[in-house]
């Protein structure tokens, strides 16, 4: 079964079928002068990750670079045990990644607290990388790839530990979940794709959401490739994060009230994100298709508003 899919100028795209589910979430690698690959999935897209290697007629030794956006189960979940296969790559993070790529014990119960009895099932295990194998990238750090460069953006809104990549002369930005999610028929079913941001706990902040939008709409991007699933035109990734977080923040507070319930949060967002759907002439749709998003959007909505009613 074919996995690979060009994106033109040596860039390619794969699923890593996380949670099993097609159209989940998306990795993207990069054959050029020098060979880097974007996001990892979980530890359960492992062979998902090879066995596209080898569709590239590559193996994991010949890797350049594994770049992780943000050290989120379902993005850097796997980076560990593909570094123990491609000890010559080096793995790039956020600053504020690193001490958890060394050791994930601390994510990994932060990560248990959100999903409970449902970890392993969901992510698996998450392996340490030695410390010399990372190579940290702040503000305005870069690669070189032999014939391009690759600028790196602090963007938090969704993660405090999230970067995103610029490539200027594809004119595109890699953004991880900073530019929301693309919900794609191949998972949810529709007829239509759509963008919405990702609010799960405990990082989000919808003032840092804006001011990542006008960092990165300033850099003039024609496309957007999203992990969660694939390439948007840069306008449309703006605009639908943009419209989805000022929804979304003014829901959360609207809301909160002292003892309010994440399921509470999670009713109210299933009935905003028909609204707004509706709004576009998408009718009679079953919303739970977006899945387990719809409860982590909620837990992590309801997170930042209580922290607003606190200060």
């Amino acid at each position: 079964m074919q996995k690979l899919t060009s994106l033109g100028d040596q860039l390619y795209l794969f699923d890593l079928m996380e949670q099993h589910q097609p159209g989940r979430s998306s990795a993207y690698l990069y054959l050029g002068q020098k060979k880097a690959l974007i996001e990892t999935g979980s530890s359960l897209s492992h062979q998902t990750i090879l066995d596209a290697l080898r569709e590239a007629d590559i193996s994991p030794n010949e890797l350049d670079y594994i770049i992780v956006t943000h050290i989120h189960l379902d993005h850097a979940g796997g980076a560990g045990h593909l570094a123990r296969l491609a000890p010559h790559a080096s793995v790039v993070a956020h600053p504020r990644a690193e001490r958890h790529l060394m050791d994930p014990t601390r994510l990994m119960a932060g990560a248990k607290a959100v999903y409970g009895d449902a970890l392993d099932e969901l992510f698996g295990e998450m392996v340490a990388i030695p410390p010399e194998q990372l190579l940290i990238q702040g503000e305005g750090d870069q690669i070189d790839l032999g014939d391009r460069v690759w600028t790196f953006y602090d963007t938090p809104g969704h993660a405090k530990h999230h970067f995103s990549i610029h490539d200027e002369r594809r004119k595109a930005i890699f953004s991880g979940d900073a530019l929301g999610i693309r919900y794609v028929p191949a998972f949810t079913g529709y007829d239509f794709e759509f963008v919405m941001p990702s609010t799960s706990p405990s990082d989000f902040d919808p003032n840092a959401v804006e001011k990542t939008v006008h960092k990165l709409r300033a850099l003039h991007p024609k496309t957007v490739f999203h992990t969660h699933f694939g390439p948007s035109p840069a306008e449309e990734a703006f605009s639908g994060t943009e419209r989805g977080v000022e929804r979304l923040a003014h829901m959360a507070r609207a809301l909160y009230y002292e003892g309010v319930s994440w399921e509470e949060y999670m009713l109210a967002l299933t009935g905003l994100y028909a609204g707004m759907l509706s709004g576009e002439g998408h009718t009679s749709l079953d919303i739970e298709k977006i899945g387990i998003d719809l409860e982590l959007n909620a837990k992590g909505l309801l997170h930042w508003a209580s922290q607003q009613h606190a200060q």
